[in-house]
């Protein structure tokens, strides 16, 4: 699973304290023009405050184009000398944190206000801006608008490295949660692989015995396909990941089994199309295929066929297991009905989320389907051949 690393203090833009600005990751590029607007917005927000409290309506545009050009060159002057001075230093202005964190933004931004303010009017005025930087230009009065703009891009950022900070803890909580949810799912699926239903074990060894004299061809058919039944179980148990193929050949040597058993009562077939190289998590197929068998087929005095089908579309894959037996509402209840797809989908949501689904189709004239909807990842050509 992958996890979150974050930097202990990243930066964030002031503009990403708007929603509508978060939707784009961090980037240089992305940077540079949210510094752009940001400077844009800054330079609105001046001409207007100079127009309210000056009580000038006439010469908007007359003021706001050199406010526009200062704003330009003190945001575009704060950008570089925070990103150039976090890579010439290496990090180190990252990595303070409190008051002194405090202080190198105030002081940084400070200077770059002053400074931007002086370059912009030189260049607005035809003036060499060294005048301005070298004294030949007072500087006094900028200071306090200076240590203003610094405490206020101070207060934007801090709050933008808390929003960050709580942003990364929610979603570590989150995964930590969920990751617990799949290690509980994993578990259970664990103890029900370890486990053979006893009554399926037991009637199999039963019915071999009972063969042996009148149809010990039979029975050595049955004996066989049961151990292919319990090679499959025991290697699935302990795989953390299948393959289509594997549950199909798992359910094959089940259905061959119960076939022997319940003779002219059972019959099934299995079509794959192309995608038993597919990776899925294992003993997925099972609990559908016993369902199909206890709750549809046996109730069903003639019994019917299990037809399994297998194809990718869409990009996804789809698992069909259709059965011509009592249907919905038609069978008996027994312990534990609805159980195993209860289960079935609790597992899919812990491995796959919302993009995989089941689906329960009534079939005409009897019978159901159990339709399984899974992200296609990986698709190898091969074929199955069904008995």
């Amino acid at each position: 699973m992958n996890t979150i690393q974050r930097p202990a203090h990243t930066s964030s833009h002031p503009l990403d304290a708007i929603p509508l600005f978060r939707r784009w990751p961090c980037s240089p590029w992305r940077d540079v023009l949210y510094t752009g607007i940001w400077n844009f917005l800054i330079a609105v927000f001046l001409t207007a405050a100079n127009t309210l409290f000056k009580g000038q309506r006439h010469g908007f545009l007359d003021f706001f184009g050199p406010t526009l050009v200062t704003s330009n060159v003190v945001g575009y002057l704060i950008h570089a000398v925070l990103s150039g001075g976090d890579h010439v230093l290496r990090g180190w202005p990252s990595r303070l944190t409190g008051l002194p964190r405090v202080l190198y933004f105030v002081a940084t931004v400070g200077l770059c206000v002053v400074a931007g303010i002086a370059i912009g009017n030189g260049l607005l005025n035809g003036v060499n801006p060294l005048r301005y930087l070298t004294g030949g230009v007072d500087l006094a009065p900028l200071l306090p608008f200076a240590l203003f703009a610094a405490l206020i891009m101070v207060a934007v950022l801090v709050s933008g490295e808390r929003r960050i900070a709580t942003e990364t803890l929610a979603a570590r909580q989150g995964q930590q949660i969920a990751s617990a949810a799949q290690l509980l799912a994993e578990a259970r699926l664990r103890a029900l692989q370890a486990q053979i239903e006893p009554h399926f074990l037991y009637n199999t060894l039963a019915n071999v015995v009972g063969m042996i004299e009148t149809h010990p061809a039979q029975a050595r058919h049955m004996l066989e396909r049961f151990i292919d039944y319990l090679r499959a179980s025991l290697a699935a148990s302990r795989a953390d990941q299948a393959t289509l193929g594997a549950e199909l050949d798992l359910a094959a040597a089940y259905l061959d089994v119960l076939a022997v058993r319940m003779g002219p009562r059972l019959s099934y077939s299995i079509e794959a199309d192309g995608c038993r190289d597919i990776a899925m998590p294992p003993m997925l197929l099972q609990p559908v295929i016993e369902n199909a068998v206890a709750h549809g087929l046996e109730p069903k005095v003639e019994g019917g066929r299990i037809i399994i089908r297998a194809t990718c579309r869409d990009d996804q894959l789809c698992i069909e297991v259709s059965d011509t037996g009592a249907g919905l509402g038609n069978a008996p209840p027994k312990p534990g009905g609805g159980v195993g797809l209860s289960n079935l989908r609790a597992r899919l949501r812990s491995v796959y989320g919302a993009s995989a689904r089941v689906q329960l189709l009534e079939n005409e004239p009897c019978g159901i389907t159990v339709r399984l909807l899974l992200p296609l990842k990986e698709t190898l050509p091969s074929t199955i051949h069904a008995p």
